[in-house]
């Protein structure tokens, strides 16, 4: 694109692909990026191995099933969609003239765009991100707070899950962004490695603290369904609330709700995360768990005395953590 040259370049050397093949030569050389620039000054395609390591064919000309539809009014756009349709390998058009390079994988087809737009693109989402995520953790501090004055109303926990499904959506976007940069996006990449998986184990907790639905239900399967609902449009808290098994009118997003406890106890240091979900599952909520004594705790499996111990001292710590600053409403 950068030396206006243009090109129809094939990835794939299958029957299928070889089959369409008339003109041209044989090439069988490694693939570098110089080579590939000095043969696309021939008006002909380019055919490269499967794993782009070589490069097959040069000056070819291309000939698809013309019966294909096609939406493309150049010849070679033209050509690479019908071949992509035909083979459903991935093909590549590089237009001189407009200066854009166009995939097309089956009937998938996608523009690429300026480098340079991308990451203003990029820059923008992740700084949507940033606000997003301290949206996230003031709504999760406040629900820490509410959790332990056991005032929490289904609407406080559907808030959250709301704000991380808003990150989650954003950070797909840089996800989509990042692949299209290459290295140019791999610092994005790292970022993102870091954020997404913390949000989601998070979301995950709430939602095994609060799901009111049938028993044994996955909460991975729950977080699914909220994800597939977002990707079509912004989730309400109505909407979170009926996935979650409760009354999504107004009247039910005020009504108390009990958490089990399992996002504070899985966030106690040196506590392994099947020892806190047996902790859970023997008391059944949050309040009960902070109302066991050490004996009690020490009854269940994998506690132990030091265990009960480390477990009252940090929930007690959190609770301080929590109310410091936070005023009710």
């Amino acid at each position: 694109m950068r030396g206006r040259t243009g090109a129809l370049i094939v990835v794939g050397d299958t029957p299928e692909i070889l089959a369409t093949l008339d003109g041209g030569f044989r090439v069988d050389a490694a693939f570098t990026p110089s080579a590939l620039y000095e043969l696309s000054k021939m008006d002909g395609g380019i055919v490269l191995s499967k794993d782009t390591s070589r490069i097959l064919y040069a000056n070819v000309q291309l000939n698809p099933d013309p019966s294909l539809p096609s939406d493309e009014t150049g010849i070679r756009h033209r050509t690479a969609e019908r071949l992509a349709r035909q083979t459903g390998e991935l093909v590549l058009a590089v237009s001189s003239r407009r200066s854009v390079v166009t995939l097309y994988k089956g009937d998938l087809k996608y523009s690429l765009r300026d480098i340079g737009f991308i990451l203003e693109k990029a820059n923008e989402a992740v700084e949507v991100l940033d606000r997003y995520r301290n949206g996230l953790n003031e709504a999760l501090t406040s629900l820490t707070a509410l959790e332990f004055e056991d005032m929490v109303t289904v609407g406080d926990f559907a808030a959250v899950l709301q704000k991380a499904e808003l990150v989650l959506n954003v950070a797909d976007e840089i996800e989509a962004l990042a692949a299209e940069l290459g290295t140019e996006g791999r610092l994005v990449s790292i970022q993102m490695s870091e954020v997404v998986p913390l949000v989601e184990a998070t979301a995950l907790l709430v939602i095994r603290d609060y799901w009111k639905g049938p028993k044994g239900c996955d909460p991975e399967d729950v977080q699914a369904r909220l994800k597939s609902l977002s990707e079509s449009s912004m989730l309400t808290a109505g909407e979170i609330a009926r996935v979650m098994g409760y009354s999504g009118s107004e009247a039910g997003l005020a009504e108390h709700a009990t958490p089990r406890g399992a996002r504070l106890l899985h966030a106690v240091p040196r506590v392994p995360a099947a020892v806190a979900d047996r902790v859970v599952e023997r008391f059944g909520n949050l309040q009960r768990i902070l109302a066991a004594t050490m004996a009690e705790l020490d009854e269940v499996e994998g506690v132990g005395e030091a265990r009960a111990r480390a477990l009252k001292e940090n929930l007690r710590r959190m609770r301080e953590q929590a109310l410091l600053g936070w005023s009710p409403g």
